[in-house]
């Protein structure tokens, strides 16, 4: 249905919100048919969704109306456990009372099977957005930079392992290879039908450089639609392996010496038709604070696995021409030249991940930096999630105190659990000295 196209390019916050109204009328006449169900998302800190499924006629009236969702959802870690509750996360967590959850039509998506997904913004019951919801952190920036008159267009790259129980679906990396993906080929077939039906707009997809590694890249839309849309694609993705008894793995490091990346690459476009500058103070503001934002690029403990071991790591900072061994590669030419930041894993929050972007680079943009020479290292992200934690006053300066306690919390709750667990490579190493 084309209301629910994804155009490519930029699009202004009013634009969009144009555009889920006119999606709006659409998706409430499929949802009044018999059998129609609405799969209703939250985007939460962990890179998923929350879910809640509804049925006519119930279904159609969450347009009008929202529905309600428990407020931890946001406060929790990936066990569905709640957070501790203090300072800002102590009112997500108070009562576990529900959050208003409103579809954004724009985001709709066939399943199939009369399912549709759609992606949802949360407010508390008085109206006012949730200030922790990764999608509400995004538009606050967003709106920040149309300030300047500035619109970004993004597009995101997403690495995945498909394993099962004997393992890679290939033995070896197939790097842009036709042969040794004859495994894959059932799966591929189906998964390219599935998200031809979902609308998402898929641009390229290949075989990579790990086993059982491949790359499925979305054709560059507003933010909003290229973050909701690479979790919907995950979704998706997971939903295709499970019918073929295989694991879809996003982990940011597969095995040492292996990454998922979630590279972003972007473009800005000026309201008033003059040339942004890309390549100067936007640039510069995300070097300069590419360190700091380390636990956005890096929300888990094996985030370090890939920016310590995999190769092409981007755990040093600098930037070059068409360089995929700088953390920050230009690439394109003239009115195509884009940046693409290399920085953030397959496991990080792509709302997060681009709302830092934006607001690192918009700071550039205030404060007239320039950029260093292609090739010159600025320094290096944090190697530990110990290290990013201390950074995340930084964080607080450029996403807001109330997302820094988020993430403040979210990575202490994953070193604790780190440190709670025996692994393998502790018994290994306890084998050893025996």
């Amino acid at each position: 249905m084309t209301a629910f196209a994804r155009p490519a390019g930029p699009r202004s916050l009013s634009a969009r919100r144009a555009a889920a109204a006119a999606g709006s009328a659409v998706l409430r006449g499929v949802l009044e048919e018999d059998g129609a169900r609405l799969l209703l998302l939250v985007p939460d800190p962990h890179s998923r969704f929350a879910a809640v499924e509804l049925a006519a006629p119930f279904a159609a009236s969450a347009l009008e109306d929202g529905y309600g969702v428990c407020s931890y959802v946001f406060a929790w870690t990936p066990e569905r456990e709640p957070l501790p509750a203090s300072g800002v996360l102590g009112g997500y967590l108070e009562g576990f009372g529900d959050l208003r959850v409103r579809p954004d039509a724009a985001s709709a998506i066939s399943l199939g099977d009369r399912t549709w997904a759609v992606v949802a913004d949360a407010e508390w019951p008085s109206g006012a957005a949730a200030e922790l919801a990764p999608r509400e952190v995004l538009r606050g920036q967003l709106a920040a930079l149309e300030g300047l008159g500035l619109v970004p267009s993004v597009g995101i790259e997403h690495e995945v392992v498909f394993r099962d129980a004997a393992g890679p679906l290939t033995p070896h990396g197939v790097d842009y290879a036709v042969g040794g993906t004859e495994r894959l080929a059932p799966l591929l077939r189906d998964l390219r039908a599935d998200l031809a039906d979902a609308g998402l707009g898929v641009e390229s997809a290949r075989a990579e450089c790990h086993p059982g590694q491949y790359e499925i890249v979305l054709r560059h839309r507003d933010a909003l639609a290229a973050c909701d849309d690479v979790l919907l694609q995950q979704l998706v993705v997971r939903r295709a392996a499970a019918r073929h008894g295989v694991t879809a793995d996003y982990l940011a490091a597969p095995e040492p010496g292996q990454g998922n990346s979630g590279h972003v690459h972007l473009s800005l476009s000026a309201v008033d038709g003059s040339e942004p500058d890309l390549l100067g103070g936007f640039l510069a503001g995300v070097l300069r604070e590419a360190r700091a934002l380390t636990a956005v690029w890096a929300p888990t403990w094996n985030s370090y696995v890939r920016l310590r071991t995999a190769p092409f790591s981007p755990r040093e900072v600098r930037w070059g021409h068409d360089d995929r061994t700088a953390s920050v590669r230009v690439a394109g030419a003239g009115g195509d030249r884009r940046l693409e930041f290399r920085f953030a894993g397959a496991d990080a929050q792509p709302h997060l991940v681009v709302a830092a972007l934006l607001a690192a680079g918009r700071f550039g943009l205030e404060e007239g930096l320039r950029p260093p020479e292609p090739g010159v290292s600025v320094g290096s992200l944090a190697a530990s999630p110990w290290e990013a934690l201390s950074l995340l006053d930084r964080v607080g300066e450029l996403l807001g105190t109330d997302v820094a306690a988020q993430l403040a919390a979210l990575l202490t709750e994953e070193i604790e659990s780190g440190l709670d667990a025996v692994t393998d490579w502790q018994r290994r190493r306890g084998a050893l000295r025996s």
